[in-house]
């Protein structure tokens, strides 16, 4: 009898967290950030590609042929020991480091401008959608001919 209650309790509790889970889930934000994940997901890819593809060969003919992911710092020369073995060269890429902060504040500028002009495009329609409220004493006068109305009635 005892393990029984305990299924049941086990079954009630699995139950609430599950339908706890479902609200959760398909709350408006959650499917908003899934889609914003798989969106930015792609949107990162193209600004990538503008940045290698475009910006970055107008940056090197500007420049004079300067490529970032060519920067590097070589601690140790690659060689072959006195055995015959070969020791690869070690070093720092900080172009790579550099290339990929440059795409980072590509990517945080225009996602910053996304948001800016659809925060602009929410407020412009929640002001037109919003109807003026009424100034307090236009609320009171309503209410006092409401009751003077009844009074009648009576």
């Amino acid at each position: 009898m005892k393990t029984e209650k305990v299924t049941k309790d086990a079954g009630r509790k699995a139950g609430k967290f599950l339908e706890e889970f479902k609200k959760f889930a398909m709350r408006g934000n959650v499917i908003d950030m899934a889609v914003g994940v798989v969106i930015g997901g792609a949107f990162g890819k193209i600004v990538t590609s503008l940045v290698n593809d475009v910006i970055m060969p107008l940056i090197g003919l500007v420049s004079g042929g300067l490529d970032f992911t060519s920067w590097r710092w070589v601690i140790r020369e690659a060689h072959t020991t006195e055995s015959g073995k070969q020791i690869a060269e070690a070093s720092l890429n900080y172009g790579n480091f550099i290339q990929t902060a440059v795409d980072f504040t590509i990517i945080a500028f225009s996602i910053f401008l996304a948001i800016k002009l659809i925060n602009n495009f929410k407020s412009k329609e929640e002001t037109k959608a919003a109807p003026a409220a009424k100034p307090a004493d236009v609320a009171l006068l309503e209410e006092i001919r409401d009751l003077l109305k009844e009074q009648k009635k009576q």
